[in-house]
């Protein structure tokens, strides 16, 4: 497995250039289904891999359960078998690209719960082939990348950087938001080193309309916490001033309004 003379940086890039590079997507949530009916949209060859037959089942039949994509547009990327769905993680051998979009949730201890993203490496380190791409997008803390799924990749022998690429690109969905779709939302990629940058870049610029490129794994992760913590610190004030509002007769949608107005 450490020498695959087909899987060279300029053949890989080639690949990726003319759509025919194979995407892999893992965790068919509300990030992962988005993103690869967007690789199938851009006419990649895609397989979406989930742990539950339930959904795979569904969406083999174009059903939809994220509430913002149509069942037809499931239907029409399996129908034209530039979508296939599948529970069985073996095929991960043929993909030329791996995008792990799998929760990450916190313990009772509200501690980062990393077990979906360590199962998924070690099922990818168990298929990992020279030369493929490995991205991250679920949320994690700086440093979680590169000090705990880059080992478990390499447990199979393969050196990121050397034998194999590596990045992470925080999703930025916004579920909800009818001004902004997963090809339209800036998407910042970071790299384990300059190569495995310029890969990451090189594959998401084909579905993406504009990259924002960061000068490390940790500055990628530092910044989708912050993201999220700017978020949740201004939905907890708001949510603190309407119960005050309300109690004074005011309305807080008003105020928030007026303010705003302000540029």
């Amino acid at each position: 497995r450490s020498c695959r003379p087909d899987m060279s940086q300029d053949t890989i890039l080639r690949t990726i250039n003319d759509k025919t590079a194979n995407i892999g997507v893992i965790g068919l949530g509300y990030v992962g289904l988005p993103l690869a009916l967007t690789f199938a949209s851009k006419g990649f060859p895609v397989t979406g891999f989930d742990i539950d037959p339930t959904k795979i089942e569904q969406l083999r039949n174009g059903q939809s359960y994220v509430n913002h994509i149509a069942d037809d547009v499931i239907q029409n990327h399996v129908s034209k078998g530039k979508l296939k769905l599948t529970y069985d993680f073996s095929s991960l051998a043929d993909m030329t690209a791996i995008i792990i979009c799998v929760p990450t949730p916190l313990t009772h201890d509200r501690e980062p719960d990393l077990i979906f993203v360590e199962k998924t490496a070690r099922v990818i380190a168990s298929f990992l082939q020279a030369g493929q791409l490995v991205v991250l997008e679920s949320t994690t803390y700086p440093g979680c990348c590169k000090e705990r799924v880059k080992p478990i990749l390499e447990e199979g022998g393969l050196i990121s950087a050397k034998d194999f690429y590596l990045a992470y690109s925080p999703e930025r969905e916004d579920p909800g938001n009818l001004n902004f779709e997963t090809r339209t939302i800036p998407k910042i990629v970071g790299g384990h080193t300059e190569n495995c940058l310029t890969m990451g870049l090189a594959l998401y610029r084909q579905v993406i309309d504009e990259l924002i490129p960061v000068s490390s794994l940790k500055v990628a992760e530092m910044t989708k916490l912050l993201e999220n913590i700017h978020r949740a610190v201004n939905i907890g004030l708001v949510n603190e001033l309407k119960m005050v509002a309300d109690k004074m007769k005011i309305d807080i949608f008003e105020v928030i309004e007026t303010a705003a107005t302000k540029p």
